[in-house]
């Protein structure tokens, strides 16, 4: 079965270039560049959320805090993704398990989505 991914960036060419490479990798897509449609696609049972700090609609790290502290999604993987290195440590802070500076070598990334992914197989 293929291991779903979500997106939540608002920037567009970001989501379009991962959303590429990941579907060429045999990963499901799905996305959203509305931080306050996350709870929707949350519904659609992803494997992984790759989640923008900054977006339109919720903040990242408030979409973050509020999955990690509910049961349902608190074993959901999030990477999250900024365009600011200095923030890394408000990143994790808040509960994401990972983190990814922009702009960033797309081999970096999936890396990192296959040992999030091999750490925590199942939500």
């Amino acid at each position: 079965m293929k291991k779903k991914i979500l997106i939540a960036d608002d920037d567009e060419a970001i989501v379009d270039s991962i959303s590429i490479m990941l579907a060429a990798m045999g990963y499901e897509v799905i996305y959203t560049r509305d931080g306050s449609e996350v709870p929707n696609k949350i519904l659609e049972n992803p494997d992984l959320l790759l989640l923008d700090i900054w977006m339109s609609g919720l903040n990242g790290m408030d979409i973050c805090k509020t999955l990690k502290a509910d049961p349902k999604t608190c074993k959901l993987p999030v990477m999250m993704i900024s365009a600011s290195r200095q923030i890394m440590q408000s990143a994790m802070d808040c509960g994401a398990d990972d983190f990814l500076a922009k702009p960033f070598e797309m081999s970096d990334l999936l890396d990192k989505i296959e040992k999030l992914l091999i750490d925590y197989p199942e939500p």
